[in-house]
């Protein structure tokens, strides 16, 4: 039975995994790290008595942290054999004030540190045999239109002039693709779209994540935008947890929505403006040091869309999603997006 390591579980999409994998008879024990307390949410998982779910604060792009983790009688004690890493996401996670402040070491953003740091020391552990990663699907070249259908196979965009977040993403996945043909660890890379969640949420899109609020994009273009649930990429995580291959899967649902729509369902309205005022707040958010604000007003995603072969994730992990994604009514009247089984 695996035991499993979740990190930043303390954010969204974490928690999501973390209580996905604890309702799986199948799985033993949960090490979950984060970089604040243990969300409240995690309490009756806490209170069970042995209780299956562990919590501790890490900071995850730290080398003596992360490696007082790895070396310690906790961990040993765990018996951890699979490694899920969750990136950091949206302004309220634990790498944002980093973020603002710069890079942590020789240039390198926190979310490549982080990168790093994970897959060596779970290499490095002898206990752990399975590493499995969620990436982004905003790291492939998007050629111009909407008809861009992109398999794991596809050219990622490593053009030089590329927002400064999305070259993060690219890193994180180029450092784990690296690994995926490891022969004493099994490395897994889940390559997500735009994840929502119920409530009007949405992580990991380079021009909606953060708060709510208005948002520009170029006029004259609408991207079709592909999405997938929280559920279902946690439904993915435990799919690729109990398989047996390694390897880079595509990881999406079946609705694709253009992006002022699905900036609306998620109350972060876009407007279109001329490309010099798009130049003008690249500029400035460049000036600002803030790579989040940049990539919401530059780059190719503003213009193109994209939609992800998914074949291989249903041939080797037996993953389908099972989740639609449509509006619903919330306590306050009004309408937003929210999740709900097929």
């Amino acid at each position: 039975m695996p035991a499993v390591l979740v990190t930043h579980a303390d954010e969204p999409l974490g928690r999501r995994i973390v209580k996905t994998l604890f309702h799986d008879e199948r799985i033993e024990r949960i090490l979950a790290l984060g970089g604040g307390p243990a969300p409240r949410s995690f309490d009756r998982f806490l209170a069970g008595s042995p209780p299956r779910v562990a919590y501790a604060r890490v900071d995850l792009a730290k080398h003596r942290p992360m490696a007082d983790l790895f070396r310690s009688s906790r961990f040993r004690e765990a018996s951890i054999d699979t490694v899920v890493h969750v990136p950091s996401h949206g302004p309220t996670g634990a790498l944002a004030s980093k973020e603002r402040a710069g890079p942590l070491v020789s240039g390198v953003p926190p979310r490549t540190a982080e990168a790093r740091l994970v897959l060596q020391h779970s290499l490095d552990a002898r206990s752990v045999t399975s590493l499995i990663v969620i990436g982004s699907a905003f790291v492939y070249r998007l050629a111009p239109g909407n008809a861009n259908r992109l398999s794991e196979t596809s050219e990622l965009d490593l053009d030089p002039n590329v927002p400064a977040e999305i070259r993060s993403w690219i890193d994180c996945d180029m450092v784990f693709h690296a690994e995926v043909g490891n022969h004493r660890a099994r490395v897994v890379l889940l390559r997500v779209p735009t994840v929502v969640a119920s409530g009007g949420f949405v992580y990991f899109n380079p021009a909606l994540s953060g708060p709510r609020g208005l948002r520009l994009r170029p006029i004259g273009f609408d991207p079709m935008c592909a999405v997938v649930a929280d559920q279902d990429v946690a439904r993915a995580v435990l799919a690729a947890v109990h398989g047996g291959s390694s390897g880079v899967y595509n990881v999406a649902g079946t609705e694709h929505l253009p992006l002022s729509v699905l900036g609306r369902w998620t109350r972060r309205p876009t407007v279109p403006v001329p490309d010099p005022v798009l130049r003008a707040a690249a500029f400035a958010a460049t000036v600002l040091r803030e790579p989040q604000l940049r990539a919401s007003v530059e780059g190719t995603h503003l213009r193109y869309g994209f939609s992800l072969d998914t074949r291989r994730a249903e041939r080797d992990l037996g993953f389908r999603p099972s989740y639609r994604v449509g509006l619903g009514r919330a306590g306050d009247g009004r309408v937003q997006l929210e999740t709900s089984p097929v």
